[in-house]
């Protein structure tokens, strides 16, 4: 690898072991700690920087008494050298990962909904291609796992967009229609299609504010000019259908997460006349030079098990 040689257009050469030698100077402060550093006597570092420096024509680093400074033109190769580096062992990282089956822990976070009905899936189908793997599920609202991800506790999040943060990476994965749901006898359950007006008095059982599926609601609300009567907030899911199923009030939840309950005769559901009401969530996770292979691996195990989710009638 020392021998390599990165060849200026101008047809100027700087090799690998040059920019080790740049950048041990530049962390060390001298020729003879750079070369405690790299194992090397000090006349070898001073000799491959005067041939780096009769090679650019300019000087690399100035030697005032027993104290050196970087010049503009080192300044240039020491950021040259970090760059080249890291791209030397991200490539390697990358090499090594791939023929690798995962191990270590990858830790997900997520609402009550997507914990409930996308997760179960997707822990089994990396499970079947990453036995090794140690998978920890944790939920909570997207301010508390947008938290976790700052904080060093959790690795990647599956939450409702938008989430947009300059020190964070949002990947958009899935859309899924948010259906209008009443308990099975429910005189609108004997509608295809219910008319936004029919909702008008009509008890609701909701998401809190502040979730972005219930911004997606309350959109619709304000738009249709209704002025829902609340009986119930809660962020589970289950809690909702219950309320449902037991006619305390009706609801606007994801088709997949009331599927099993319709198909079983325990709800009814539909769509709102005129109005397509969708929700889109997408993985979530720190911005970083090189994204982790973990979090890759997730977002492609994802994708594998999506066509079997069911996110529409």
């Amino acid at each position: 690898m020392h021998g390599c040689k990165l060849v200026h257009s101008s047809g100027e050469c700087v090799d690998l072991r040059q920019l080790e030698i740049i950048r041990a100077i530049a962390e060390t402060g001298s020729f003879t700690a750079a070369g405690h550093k790299l194992h090397v006597s000090q006349s070898a570092i001073s000799r491959q920087i005067l041939l780096l420096e009769a090679e650019l024509k300019e000087p690399v680093f100035l030697r005032i008494g027993r104290r050196i400074r970087i010049t503009p033109a080192g300044e240039s190769l020491l950021q040259l050298s970090h760059r080249v580096f890291q791209d030397l062992t991200d490539t390697i990282a990358g090499i090594t990962d791939s023929q690798e089956s995962l191990r270590g822990q990858i830790r997900l976070l997520g609402g009550m909904t997507v914990c409930l009905y996308v997760f179960p899936s997707l822990l089994t189908e990396l499970k079947r291609q990453h036995p090794a793997v140690d998978l920890k599920l944790m939920t909570g609202s997207s301010e508390h796992c947008l938290t976790r991800l700052r904080a060093g506790t959790g690795d990647l999040a599956f939450l409702t967009l938008p989430v947009e943060q300059p020190d964070l990476v949002t990947v958009p994965a899935m859309q899924e229609e948010l259906l209008l749901v009443t308990a099975a006898k429910h005189p609108l359950s004997k509608k295809r299609k219910v008319p936004p007006q029919d909702l008008v008095r009509q008890p609701f059982v909701l998401f809190e504010p502040g979730s972005n599926t219930r911004r997606v609601l309350d959109e619709f609300f304000m738009t249709a000019r209704i002025e829902p009567q609340i009986v119930m907030e809660t962020e589970n899911v289950e809690i909702i259908k219950a309320m449902v199923r037991n006619g305390i009030g009706i609801s606007i939840i994801p088709y997949q997460a009331a599927a099993r309950d319709v198909a079983g005769g325990h709800l009814f559901c539909a769509r709102i006349e005129g109005r397509a009401l969708v929700r889109e969530t997408g993985w979530i996770y720190p911005k970083m030079s090189r994204t982790p292979r973990s979090v890759q691996e997730v977002i492609r195990a994802f994708e594998r098990v999506r066509p079997k989710l069911r996110l529409a009638p």
